[in-house]
Parts: structure tokens; sequence; C-alpha cells
């Protein structure tokens, strides 16, 4: 794939309209570098100009910021802060809700704003002017879909309609389950819960939460979050439903109903 950097695309004196802020998760995570991939793919179909950082680019500090290291989260921000002003970007796309909301809310007190979008906004904007069209009959046809809130975007910044308008383009049944939207559940993976052990209790919070979603009926569980994406895989497989039920990125499921 191509997939044009910062430094690159400045050294030929040319500027992107949009930066993909890939994240840890997107970078380094195996089932989350598809997700990258289909996305970027996405963005060359519709012909947006777009750059990475690449190498240049460093965690957003979100993570040792929710696990209590402000110090060591304001280094890497200030950091990720000037490399962006440097190269002077102004419109930012990401497809980790934990970057989003870092980027978007608490780089600006820092010395850093920019617009930033998640990539079930931007998706959605595409499909409402057109640059996104679908397959008649679609591979989702028929199919049940229920779509999971990332605390990070439903709560945290109130996108809940974005992803599931992207979802109601298909031909496909999308069902909600019981704790959904304002009132939804956490999969356990924020607030840095991803890299530490669980206390005590009697369930874990993914395999509560992957229990909702498969009393759905559902066939895919829709996340829009690579930690939300690996949560949710887990408990399927816990179920032992990983065969039945399977976890996609609305990315990927709207690649994979794209025309050519």
């Amino acid at each position: 794939m191509h997939v044009p950097t910062m430094a690159q695309m400045m050294a030929a004196g040319d500027s992107p309209e949009i930066l993909f802020w890939v994240g840890c998760a997107g970078s380094f995570d195996q089932r989350a570098q598809k997700i990258t991939k289909t996305f970027a793919s996405i963005l060359n179909k519709v012909g947006i100009k777009y750059a990475i950082l690449g190498k240049e680019e460093m965690c957003t500090g979100d993570p040792v910021r929710r696990a209590g290291n402000e110090f060591m989260f304001q280094m890497m921000a200030y950091q990720n802060i000037q490399l962006l002003n440097g190269y002077g970007i102004k419109k930012i796309v990401t497809a980790c809700p934990h970057c989003f909301n870092t980027l978007k809310n608490e780089y600006p007190e820092l010395g850093g704003t920019y617009e930033v979008i998640h990539h079930t906004t931007l998706l959605q904007q595409l499909i409402d002017e057109g640059k996104i069209k679908l397959k008649d009959g679609g591979v989702f046809k028929g199919k049940r879909i229920t779509y999971h809130d990332s605390c990070y975007l439903g709560r945290a910044n109130n996108i809940y309609e974005a992803p599931r308008k992207v979802l109601e383009i298909l031909d496909a049944e999308l069902v909600e389950m019981k704790r959904c939207r304002t009132n939804g559940m956490c999969c356990g993976a924020g607030g840095a819960q991803m890299f530490k052990e669980e206390e005590k209790g009697s369930i874990r919070v993914n395999i509560d939460r992957t229990r909702e979603a498969i009393a759905t009926g559902a066939s895919i569980i829709a996340a829009a979050c690579p930690f939300c994406n690996t949560m949710m895989t887990d408990g399927t497989k816990v179920a032992e439903k990983e065969d039945e039920v399977k976890v996609m990125d609305i990315a990927e499921i709207i690649h994979q109903s794209m025309a050519d």
C-alpha cells in the first residue's frame, strides 16, 4: 500500500487535506493494523489527500495520563504538539476514540488546537456527500448487527448518531443492546484498565458486555475502537461463539460493502 508520510509530503512541497493519526493500537496490534489498512484504503478509494506521521508519531499519552503519570503525559503531548504545529496540521482523523478524545479535548490547553474527527464521523460525511457508494444487495443484507458504544466516543464526546447512521445505510437489521447510548456499558479497556490486572469481582467486564451483545442475536458486533474490538473479541471466545459472532470495525463493514 502506498501511504504517504508528512515528511515525504513536505519534502515534495505538498500538504495533505487531513492527517491520519494511526495511534499505538493501529500501529502495533495485529488486529488493529487490519483496521488501519482498511481505513487507509477507503481514503485512497474516495481520493482524500491524506498523510500519516509514520515513525515520527508518538503515543498521545492517553494511557499514562489515565494511569496517573501526568508528568509523562505532558512530555509526550508536548513532543507531539511541537511536531504537529511544525507541520502546520489543521485537521486530524483517527480510528481510535482514545486518541480522538486526547487530541481533541486535552491537547488544546497545552498549545495543540486542531479539528479532530473520528473515522465514523468522516465515513458518515463521505456517505452523505455521495463519495462512498455501496454495492446493490450488499454483503450484510439481512444480517443482524449490534453496535457497541465506545466510552470515549459516546459518553465522553456525545457521538452516538454517526456510527449508527453509517450502519443504517446497509441492508442489515440494526439491533440495540439493553445498555446502549448514554447508558452504554464499558468494554473494560478504558482508563488504562487494558494494561492492568482486573480487581476482584465475580465476572470480567468484557465477558458481561459481550453476553449482552450475543443476547441480541446479532451475528456481527460493530465496534469503533481498537480496544473495544479486542475486549469484545475475547468475550466471544470465552462464550465459544467466535465462529458465529464476528467483531468488526465500522470501517471494515463499510469497506466490504463499497462498490468498486
